[in-house]
């Protein structure tokens, strides 16, 4: 039986957060053996927003070498940058002109995001249908996403299906697939607000970078925000938000059900006790993952290397899907593969 092939992608814009490694790059590492993993870093998707380009070509490599430093073993998946592989934005026009406006004005990101900027390029309305493309060129059977972008996958689904009634059986429908734990980790500073890297970047108290030393952890750990109560349990109410972001990190980390977290915390003195030991969680995770980073930082062409084999293999595993996209759309061939 083959395996499931799952596309994810990742924008190397701002730090990778503790939040992005439960939500996404563990369940890349514990997918490499069961499933045919390509996992892209998104360049073209992060500049809808402005981004400084030393900045940018500076993060993305970091970027990169994190993720290796995460597990991700080029032997074992497909790992790339996204400008390297053009297949991405012709597939991406050529969906544009199958996908109605409507769609996109009514998605939930793009009325928030745009709420935020003096002036939306079309970029930003128009990046799902990227996103589309990104999924689609491959054959994807699964993509791994947090409940904030499960609409854009449905969007990828209805962009599919839509270019199959116009132009044949082209394009296979994909799946979301949403972790049950630890999908959706919350900021540190407000348990209302998922952690993000852009809040990071103003907010030192918002979340835990993948980088942060061990004393910067544990002092967002004790400042993070907790409620007036002192009931350490799992729980939906909002009240209680803090305390159930802390317990479901903690779970996340340690693989641990729900019953034996809360047995590791039946002798808790309070909330400082749940914080201590969460924050000693994230630094033992942490600690190994930032060794590694720190030695392929040394090493830079042994990245540039993984990068260049990944863009090639990226476009030939596209090539055949795109050329029937081309023909099916009325495109004449090049002349050199005529």
């Amino acid at each position: 039986m083959s395996k499931k092939i799952v596309f994810s992608g990742i924008q190397p814009s701002g730090q990778l957060h503790l939040g992005n490694y439960i939500g996404a790059v563990r369940q890349w590492v514990q997918g490499q053996q069961t499933h045919d993993n390509l996992l892209c870093v998104v360049d073209m998707h992060a500049i809808t927003v402005f981004q400084d380009p030393v900045e940018l070509r500076r993060s993305t490599r970091e970027g990169i070498a994190l993720l290796l430093a995460s597990g991700l073993d080029p032997e074992k998946c497909l790992l790339y940058v996204q400008s390297h592989v053009p297949a991405h934005a012709e597939l991406g026009w050529i969906l544009n002109c199958v996908t109605p406006v409507g769609w996109l004005t009514r998605m939930s990101q793009y009325k928030e995001k745009s709420q935020l900027q003096k002036s939306v390029g079309v970029g930003l309305l128009d990046y799902p249908v990227l996103q589309a493309a990104d999924i689609l060129l491959f054959d994807t059977d699964v993509v791994p996403t947090g409940e904030d972008q499960r609409a854009h996958i449905e969007l990828t689904r209805d962009i599919a299906a839509r270019f199959n009634r116009l132009y044949g059986d082209t394009f296979k429908i994909p799946e979301a697939r949403i972790a049950e734990v630890g999908a959706k980790v919350m900021g540190f500073d407000d348990p209302t607000v998922k952690m993000s890297k852009s809040i990071l970047k103003d907010k030192a108290g918002h979340g835990v970078g993948l980088l942060d030393e061990p004393a910067r952890i544990r002092k967002t750990l004790r400042r993070a925000v907790t409620d007036s109560g002192s009931t350490i349990a799992f729980s939906d109410d909002p009240a209680a938000a803090g305390v159930n972001n802390l317990l479901t990190i903690y779970r996340a980390l340690t693989g641990r059900s729900e019953a034996d977290v809360l047995a590791d915390f039946n002798d808790a003195r309070g909330y400082g006790d749940v914080k201590k030991a969460v924050a000693e969680t994230i630094v033992e995770t942490l600690e190994p993952i930032q060794a590694r980073y720190r030695d392929l930082m040394e090493r830079p062409d042994d990245v540039e290397d993984v990068l260049a084999t990944g863009a090639r293999r990226a476009a030939e595993r596209c090539a055949d899907l795109l050329a029937t996209v081309r023909e099916r759309v009325g495109f004449i061939p090049p002349a050199s593969t005529r």
